[in-house]
């Protein structure tokens, strides 16, 4: 056969594979082999083999030929076919030897003098030793060994930044605390032509920095853009709409505890885009914050039907359950979300939530605990083990969880806020102070009313502390946040009563009582107070017109 028909045959194989027509391009790609017995046709059957799913068959014949060991397209090819048999031993084998250290540096090669022959495509193609890096990383997850797994997708993205599967295993299976998240990020060597890839990046990773940091981030990213030398002025460049990216935002309003902000956005997303998974996980988070349960009913019911093997369906149902304060149902659903994907953070979260929530303190604590062991860059689940100890009196346990939970994530507010509420059960009322102004000190954006209780407790610390004036100024900044709340009118109506204004405690032990008539705090102090100004007389700070 002639070499110009052999290469119109490579033409079909390589059109069967565009157009997914698997058993013609092996068909094609196995004749095309056996006339040339060229490597690069051995390799391109191989290729047809793996993706018709052929995984033994394609192995075979990668391993049988001389240069299986000598050029790595080969050696990646047979190590994907035994990634997708499971055989995750022999994958690790068959990439050979290499050590890697923690900062994702690899040394101790074997066999450097291996080749990467493929020299078929123009276009830019993500580092082999990348995608290589990145599949021991796979294994080595498969096999329980998180460290080794979390040290080799590091290598993956440092040897390559364009390699973002590596990225997005660190992200969203926690592996990183946010510091080590971002120092791998400036460790990244982008090219000049990716500096929004490194921006994109950026805004991938945990958002607990200012307001005005992330918005200019995200500002930097949609800005409209165009070059006139290779495109008419009316074409731009724009990741405006881009759904990833608002997705991310919409992660960092979650965080900001701007929940309904966050809602309305992943709203609008998912009409575009009904199957975007994470953003669908984002609007489930927001939709349970806001208690819509019949949002989640539908949202749980449509995942159910539409992927019933993954385990976000199930953690929807959870939710909803969870909404509705059936605890029971949400615990089986939350569990049977784990059990479809032990990586699945959000579901240990809910079921030791569940457990909970039905003051179940030994399991939930067992949930908590797993989800720490497996996602160490999480300060979430220690966060939760605190809480569980605070609400059982165990102060100095609870503290050191939540010290903990700071280590991994120094920059959450909510962390700060249990620290002070830790402080002031212990009496350590200045230490309270300093735990609840640096919470405010922490909080990303302006204050909402998520963040009231957080003024509230200052408050009562100052108030403890005898300092009236400043405590009397955080119940009023308080009550700007929110004016339904009967714990800041009942402060502010035991502050003034301290400082023997009667009248003043009067007026507010009866606007507490208002929101809760029958409260026996506010009803005994407000008989204390009607009959101290009884005692002193009519306060004479008070004017008469």
């Amino acid at each position: 056969m002639r070499e110009e028909e052999i290469d119109k045959l490579r033409g079909v194989v390589r059109d069967c594979v565009s157009k997914h027509l698997y058993s013609s391009a092996i068909f094609f790609a196995d004749k095309v082999a056996a006339l040339t017995n060229d490597p690069a046709d051995v390799y391109m059957q191989a290729q047809a083999l793996f993706l018709g799913r052929h995984y033994r068959r394609a192995f075979h014949l990668l391993n049988a030929s001389k240069i299986v060991l000598r050029d790595l397209r080969f050696r990646y090819l047979a190590a994907k076919c035994l990634e997708e048999l499971k055989e995750w031993d022999q994958c690790l084998s068959m990439l050979g030897e290499a050590k890697v250290d923690d900062d994702g540096n690899v040394y101790d090669m074997k066999d450097r003098n291996v080749m990467y022959l493929d020299k078929d495509g123009e276009d830019r193609e993500i580092n082999i030793s990348s995608a290589i890096c990145f599949l021991r990383g796979k294994a080595y997850e498969a096999l329980e060994n998180r460290a080794q797994a979390r040290q080799w997708y590091k290598a993956a993205v440092k040897a390559d930044p364009l390699c973002y599967e590596a990225l997005e295993c660190l992200i969203e299976n926690h592996m990183l605390t946010c510091e080590e998240e971002t120092s791998l990020l400036s460790s990244l060597e982008f090219g000049t032509e990716d500096g929004w890839l490194s921006s994109f990046y950026s805004c991938l990773i945990k958002k607990y920095d200012k307001e005005n940091v992330v918005e200019a981030k995200f500002r930097e990213l949609e800005k409209e853009s165009y070059d006139s030398s290779h495109a008419s002025p009316s074409f731009t460049h724009s990741l405006r709409n881009n759904t990833d990216l608002l997705t991310c935002k919409a992660e960092y309003y979650h965080q900001c505890g701007e929940y309904q902000k966050c809602f309305e956005l992943t709203s609008v997303l998912l009409e575009k885009d009904p199957f975007h998974l994470k953003c669908t996980l984002v609007h489930l988070a927001a939709a349970m914050e806001l208690g819509h349960s019949n949002e989640l009913y539908l949202m749980a019911c449509n995942l159910v039907k539409d992927y019933p093997q993954k385990a976000l369906s199930w953690f929807a149902v959870g939710c909803y359950y969870y909404c509705i304060k059936k605890n029971d149902q949400s615990r089986r659903y939350f569990s049977k979300a784990t059990n479809l994907d032990g990586t699945f953070l959000p579901a240990w979260i809910g079921f030791g939530n569940a457990f909970a929530a039905q003051e179940e303190g030994d399991q939930a604590m067992l949930a908590y605990r797993t989800a720490a062991r497996l996602f160490p860059g999480c300060h979430l689940p220690t966060l939760y083990i605190g809480m569980e100890y605070m609400r059982t009196h165990s102060f100095k346990l609870a503290e050191q969880f939540f010290m903990q939970a700071k280590s991994i994530c120094p920059s959450d507010p909510l962390v700060y806020n249990e620290l002070g509420v830790v402080a002031y059960h212990m009496k350590e009322y200045n230490k309270a102070v300093w735990w609840f102004e640096k919470t405010l000190a922490h909080i990303p954006s302006s204050l909402s009313e998520m963040w009231e209780p957080t003024v509230v407790n200052l408050a009562h610390a100052y108030r403890k502390l005898k300092m009236y004036h400043d405590a009397i100024s955080c119940y009023e900044k308080a009550l700007t946040l929110s004016n339904r709340s009967l714990s800041t009118y009942a402060g502010l109506a035991y502050t003034y009563h301290l400082q023997d204004n009667f009248s003043a405690a009067i007026t507010y032990y009866h606007k507490a009582l208002w929101l809760k008539p029958d409260d026996q705090f506010c009803t005994e102090m407000l008989s204390t107070a009607l009959v101290d100004e009884g005692r002193h007389g009519i306060d004479p700070k008070i004017e008469f017109r």
